[in-house]
């Protein structure tokens, strides 16, 4: 290839980049937007956006209002958004991520999504120490005692969690009452993530964090479990950090995008 080529090349890159730009910024302004609302959300002149939106509306990939001339995704970009979703298996999706964290961390880490009765083992990858048990895949969770728990009380709607509660509660009334709940919940969220003790494995330290998806999806919960021989506040500390970075990986990867 010669420099011409090859210049050639690098600018068709490039306007791809920058039509991306242009759908990410309509997808970021969250309904019909205006050329020059459009053109601020890319960083770009007006003219040159015009240019790119006209090539996307002859794809579908962008709309444009006959009555009010604003620009909004097409029906190519909801049919692909769809299909996307479609294909998506967040739990095999993020279950790539458990073996990576185990061998950074050498620790068991397990997957958890929300069913009927709580929080459900969905994985479980083995670490290089051994356990005094191990929870079984397709195990429910204790809600109110373990930090996978803790994590899903605190990010899921009370019209999920609010049965599971009192069903806790009503065979445990010594559980925590409702101020230790939001106590628990007001932490989650400052920290990111839970920490537990002899909840469901006795001697051992589960670090819970979510992973997020969707606005349509519930969250999933990652969890690390260190035995007691592993759990100065200095080791827990790095195996929060770990856990936080692949919480976040993943969220990224299923499309999640953080508020501003």
């Amino acid at each position: 290839m010669d420099a011409e080529q090859a210049a050639d090349a690098r600018q068709g890159i490039q306007s791809v980049e920058n039509a991306m730009t242009v759908l990410v910024a309509l997808e970021r302004g969250a309904g019909p937007m205006t050329l020059t609302q459009v053109a601020e959300g890319c960083g770009m002149q007006a003219s040159k956006v015009h240019r790119y939106l006209v090539s996307l509306g002859r794809a579908g990939l962008v709309s444009q209002s006959p009555r009010s001339g604003r620009y909004d995704l097409g029906p190519s970009m909801r049919r692909l958004g769809a299909e996307a979703l479609r294909r998506m298996d967040e739990v095999g999706l993020a279950s790539e991520y458990l073996a990576d964290l185990r061998d950074r961390t050498r620790h068991a880490v397990t997957l958890l999504a929300w069913g009927e009765n709580g929080p459900v083992n969905m994985r479980w990858e083995y670490g290089a120490y051994p356990l005094p048990i191990t929870v079984r895949v397709g195990s429910t969770l204790p809600v109110l005692t373990t930090s996978a728990g803790q994590v899903f009380l605190t990010y899921l709607p009370d019209a999920l969690t609010e049965p599971i509660v009192q069903a806790a509660r009503a065979a445990h009334p010594t559980g925590p009452s409702d101020e230790e709940i939001s106590r628990i919940k007001t932490e989650v969220r400052r920290q990111g993530f839970a920490v537990t003790t002899d909840a469901m494995i006795p001697g051992a330290t589960a670090v819970a964090a979510p992973v997020f998806a969707t606005e349509a999806s519930l969250p999933l919960v990652v969890v690390i479990i260190l035995p007691r021989s592993h759990t100065a506040p200095a080791v827990v500390s790095e195996m929060c950090t770990e856990l936080l970075a692949t919480t976040k990986a993943i969220s990224a990867e299923l499309g999640y995008l953080p508020s501003a």
